[in-house]
């Protein structure tokens, strides 16, 4: 396993527990930690599936990626609703990558549930974001198979591949046209406070890749090697805490390691799962 991404699946569970224990926007805002142990959610869940799958194919292999996050589904952790949904018809005998195709009238889902769990993806294909984008795409289409949801996926898997001082020119340049992208494209321009760079990009509260990705990128952005400092102020502005933190966490781990998370925050956090 590369250790880059196993970093990023670390940062990714510090940053979603960390944001998940935040549930008042006070505690956020006053930084102050909840009490330990913090427990990850279903972002956490299914990023240890992708880099579960990559471990042992190399590459994403869609069926492989659906048996997982079927095999270690636990609807305690705080699934959406579309998941939960499709994980019902699941347990019916249905397929998971075939129900993906038929949400929201057939139109696919075009939530942050691709892109929150993506970063360790991009971390193990760092160097490479043609490919990193490609491997996000195939990944974000097992539950996400509206553009914007592989849209949000492939942006935030090459923002963990590009190198910092590229990363939106890499990202826009693999990031298919839309709205994911137009906001990405405000994002990379824009010059603000953070409360204005909320109002501008969105915070997560329509739990949605346009709604998303842009801010997570601006403030990664801001705080390229810098992950404490990142993931409290995106906690501070999100509406949707913990999958910003997660996306945050995860992009900036993939790039300062495990040592770059504060030793505290590691320690506070519950293990990652024995499989992955």
């Amino acid at each position: 396993m590369r250790d880059n991404a196993y970093a990023s699946l670390v940062g990714t569970a510090v940053g979603d527990a960390l944001g998940d224990g935040l549930y008042l926007r006070d505690n956020a805002i006053n930084r102050r930690l909840p009490t330990a142990p913090w427990r990850w959610t279903d972002d956490t869940e299914m990023a240890c599936s992708v880099l579960h799958v990559l471990r042992g194919h190399g590459h994403v292999d869609p069926d492989a990626l659906a048996t997982s996050f079927v095999a270690h589904y636990d609807v305690d952790r705080g699934y959406g609703t579309g998941i939960d949904v499709m994980m019902r018809d699941v347990q019916r005998g249905g397929d998971l990558r075939a129900l993906a195709t038929r949400t929201f009238g057939g139109t696919g889902s075009w939530g942050n549930g691709a892109a929150m769990r993506v970063a360790p993806l991009g971390a193990w294909f760092a160097g490479d974001p043609a490919r990193a984008a490609a491997e996000a795409a195939v990944a974000a289409a097992v539950t996400h198979t509206h553009p914007e949801g592989i849209a949000g996926a492939v942006a935030i898997a090459v923002a963990a591949a590009a190198p910092a001082e590229h990363m939106f020119a890499e990202v826009l340049r693999h990031t298919a046209p839309g709205e994911v992208r137009s906001g990405i494209e405000k994002a990379a321009a824009l010059r603000a406070t953070p409360e204005e760079a909320a109002r501008e990009l969105g915070t997560g509260g329509r739990v949605s890749a346009p709604d998303t990705v842009p801010l997570a990128l601006w403030v990664i952005a801001r705080h390229p090697d810098d992950y404490e400092e990142a993931v409290w102020e995106v906690a501070a502005l999100a509406e949707d805490v913990d999958t910003l933190c997660a996306i945050v966490g995860g992009v900036i781990a993939a790039r300062v390691g495990q040592e770059g998370i504060p030793a505290l925050w590691r320690q506070s956090v519950e293990p990652l799962p024995g499989w992955v």
